[in-house]
């Protein structure tokens, strides 16, 4: 099929979802995961509708904000390296994997010079999973009270990677665990408003959407498998 009709599919299932999660449709925002994907096959989603688009490698991303500069919203979802910070934040309208403060403290500096304000993600590793990054949610509270009183870093929400498990219930408890954690945040940091929650990708976003994601991150059903 098309990237066009991979699209609809995906819409079609995204829709779906909300109805069985009685959900509005509005809530959802679709993230194309382009990482790897070439500068034709995002302009064949771009001109089927997405204007979101996520990215993990910051070279690769430059390559692509390069070409097609602010038409769309481009999103870092990869492990971002301290060192790329500086061009992330040149970039990116959204960066979902804040995994550490070490990497907040570079953002803040880095976001200071340009005089830039940066919508971020705080990544938490739910599924306790060894090759994923993230804080615990033990230390989130912790880590997100400092992280808030960055002047140039607006926490939009909190994101996490499922567990890598054919078990329902073991993908879906990320994934509650996550909205929780948000819950309790807004609860007991003041002046803090975390309204997003990234999480779900193409083998999980439907089971995401019933426990609450407002971003999910679809790449393989919009794109095709991946040419590395």
């Amino acid at each position: 099929m098309s990237i066009a009709k991979n699209i609809k599919v995906v819409q079609n299932r995204v829709a779906l979802a909300c109805e069985k999660a009685r959900r509005d449709l509005n809530e959802i925002q679709l993230i194309a995961v382009s990482k790897t994907v070439e500068l034709d096959q995002i302009q064949e989603a771009i001109d089927a509708g997405l204007t979101n688009f996520g990215e993990s490698r910051v070279q690769d991303a430059w390559r692509k904000y390069q070409a097609l500069g602010n038409k769309v919203h481009w999103h870092m979802i990869g492990h971002l390296q301290t060192n790329k910070a500086k061009r992330a934040l040149q970039f990116s309208d959204y960066l979902h994997s804040v995994d550490s403060t070490r990497l907040a403290d570079e953002l803040q500096i880095q976001a200071e010079k340009q005089k830039k304000t940066l919508n971020i993600f705080v990544q938490v590793n739910t599924s306790g999973e060894d090759t994923k990054f993230g804080f615990a949610p033990q230390e989130t509270l912790d880590s997100v009270q400092k992280i808030s009183e960055y002047g140039n870093l607006n926490i939009k929400g909190l994101m996490t990677i499922g567990a890598y498990s054919a078990d329902e219930q073991k993908v879906r408890q990320c994934f509650k665990q996550l909205r929780e954690l948000q819950l309790r945040l807004n609860e007991r940091i003041a002046n803090l408003e975390l309204t997003e929650l990234s999480m779900g990708m193409t083998n999980d976003f439907e089971i995401a959407i019933e426990e609450g994601a407002t971003m999910i991150r679809v790449g393989r059903l919009i794109f095709g498998e991946r040419k590395y």
